[in-house]
């Protein structure tokens, strides 16, 4: 009798970095099953972003090791490791759009200038037509907006286009980092709506950092949370304001007691009479 055993899509084991005397990121280990929304979250300066810059290899660990599809990214030669991040997309959590370009261009961008083999012989016309497709997906209207330049969209507008460039090209995962991050409630809410239903279309692996509670819970299925660089619970992202561990307590509650210290200096003088 043979047993199958499941390889996650992202498997961290042991990660540790450190810059000079601060040590970011300590003994990570963490797994992230095949298409799953898997959630980060933490407090400023947690090691959320390195942890992910990590993972996207622009950034080399001090230790440990980071497994797309069971290999070793950093065991990739060049050419490999390029192969494996055009099977990623990423939306910035200032969109980060090119300026300079037109809309439905920087939706298509990956397939007009990017190095996959596949899209090598793409025309304009069809990654112009790609990009119409998408926009659309997301609930833009292409016929509007998608000749206008990114100075001439709303916060909300920006980031449905962000998102539509990371999809475009159907990766298999997917980063977000903090994707409500500038955006009112409602907007935050139809921009994390808008994720997990392209997610979930997709059948993407996803990772997302964030800081918002009610963007965690809407679309993640599973969680963790960085403090000082250490992982210090993992779980379902639906039960993250039920976590009975005080650090996850303090931090999705919001509370300023607890045994995350945070300083503050403040001095208040009275007016002399």
């Amino acid at each position: 009798m043979t047993s199958s055993v499941t390889v996650p899509k992202i498997r961290i084991r042991n990660l540790s970095k450190s810059f000079g005397n601060n040590q970011v990121l300590r003994n990570i280990n963490m797994d992230v099953p095949e298409g799953t929304s898997f959630v980060i979250i933490g407090g400023s300066g947690s090691g959320k972003s390195v942890l992910l810059r990590c993972i996207l290899g622009l950034m080399v660990p001090d230790s440990g090791s980071i497994e797309i599809d069971g290999k070793n990214i950093f065991d990739l030669s060049h050419s490999q490791r390029d192969e494996k991040l055009e099977q990623m997309g990423m939306l910035f959590q200032n969109a980060a759009l090119f300026d300079s370009l037109p809309i439905w261009e920087n939706v298509a961008f990956a397939l007009l200038y990017g190095h996959r083999k596949k899209h090598k012989t793409i025309t304009r016309l069809e990654a112009h037509e790609k990009a119409f497709r998408v926009l659309e997906l997301v609930g833009l209207d292409p016929e509007r907006v998608g000749d206008l330049y990114p100075d001439e969209l709303s916060g909300g507008m920006q980031k449905r286009v962000g998102l539509a460039r990371a999809i475009v090209s159907k990766p298999e995962i997917i980063f977000f980092d903090e994707p409500t991050t500038g955006l009112d409630p409602i907007m935050g809410a139809v921009i994390d709506g808008l994720i997990k239903a392209c997610v979930d279309k997709l059948g993407s692996t996803a990772i997302a950092i964030t800081h918002d509670m009610a963007s965690a819970q809407r679309i993640g299925d599973q969680a963790a949370m960085l403090y000082q660089g250490e992982l210090i619970w993992q779980g379902q992202a639906d039960k993250l304001l039920e976590a009975d561990n005080p650090y996850v307590h303090q931090f999705t509650h919001g509370l300023r007691h607890g045994p995350i210290k945070v300083e503050t200096k403040i001095e208040i003088k009275g007016q002399g009479g």
